[in-house]
């Protein structure tokens, strides 16, 4: 089988490998469709000290069920599904909670273990989900990207009428968006992309602003009738925007932070403490493909718009090469194979 290796920071190689096979409780997948992933520029880079070298990168992934190991009976030969590439032991302290995602020893597929850009892929059958026959494969590569805005959309406590501020209007954020606005919430999107901020209103967005050419905060008070947003979704990854999140956020508002960015943010204590504050991380999912499969089949989301372009498995590079040269051009671009 082909499978597209990371060998070095910004080379990324083809090869032939050796068919993998399913063990016990395992399910062997033919992958039809995968996205490229912010986190897979910075691994493809070289910025991220968690990934070694050569890695099969990849976890936004869709495609067929090829054969299953012994005692993974839930999926046949031919079926369409997605696969969850959180990586999990199943036996800590956190995984018997129910969060998978803070397990301690967690991994994602595509960064600490190969991932999808290969042409099949071995996973354990209950990270596998099953997919509405009429979902295309192009569609189905976002559930990923949405699972994560599940997960924001449970760690912020949302409630209907909310005024939620998401900063950033890239794949991740205008997934955001749309989850805010499923849970009823009324948003502001901001970003210094015009083409994006076009993206969010086509997508819902109540008002947009583009925080290079204007005027954020007069935006959020009219927005808010000067009271601060409930909700403040910090979805660039950016320490000085977590430092302004504060001011924008109102007295008893929620905070959440998607970023992995090294470097601390200074947060006034005075603030959170005024204000009585929730600072709240997200990370990946937890369990919510379920949840977004069934906002995909209802047609609750919409995905299309998403999707800037698509190349087959042998550009993969190209694929690369090209966002980073232009990345403004480009929300989810798509590997086919």
């Amino acid at each position: 089988m082909r499978s597209a290796k990371l060998v070095a920071p910004r080379q990324i190689e083809i090869f032939e490998d050796r068919m993998p096979l399913p063990g016990e409780g395992e399910v062997l997948v033919r992958v039809k469709a995968a996205g490229i992933c912010g986190s897979d520029l910075h691994i493809y880079q070289g910025e991220r000290a968690d990934v070694t070298l050569p890695r099969i990168l990849g976890h936004e992934l869709v495609g067929e069920v090829e054969s299953s190991g012994g005692g993974a009976n839930r999926f046949s030969k031919g079926d369409r599904v997605t696969i969850d590439p959180v990586v999990s032991c199943g036996s800590c302290v956190s995984c018997k909670r129910g969060y998978d995602n803070l397990c301690s020893t967690v991994k994602c597929l595509g960064v600490q273990v190969d991932g999808g850009y290969c042409d099949f892929i071995v996973v354990p059958e209950e990270k596998v989900y099953a997919l509405p026959s009429s979902l295309p494969w192009e569609k189905a590569a976002l559930i990923e990207p949405f699972s994560i805005a599940a997960e924001v959309l449970s760690r912020s406590e949302v409630r209907e009428g909310d005024k939620v501020l998401v900063l950033g209007a890239g794949t991740i954020g205008l997934c955001i968006l749309q989850a805010m606005k499923l849970a009823g919430a009324e948003v502001l999107t901001s970003d210094f992309v015009e083409s994006r901020l076009e993206k969010a209103k086509e997508l819902g967005a109540d008002v947009v602003v583009n925080s290079k050419t204007g005027d954020l905060s007069a935006a959020l008070r009219e927005f808010t009738g000067e009271f601060g947003a409930d909700v403040v979704i910090e979805a660039v990854g950016i320490p000085r925007l977590l430092e302004e999140s504060l001011g924008y956020a109102a007295p008893g508002g929620r905070i959440v932070v998607l970023g992995f960015n090294p470097e601390p943010a200074k947060i006034p204590e005075v603030l959170v403490v005024k204000k009585e504050l929730k600072i709240i991380g997200s990370r990946m999912n937890c369990r919510k493909f379920p949840q977004v499969i069934e906002w995909f089949e209802k047609g609750l989301v919409n995905p299309e718009p998403l999707i800037s372009a698509k190349y087959p498995f042998e550009k993969i590079n190209d694929a690369f090469k090209d966002i980073l040269r232009d990345p403004q051009k480009y929300l989810k671009v798509l590997i086919t194979y």
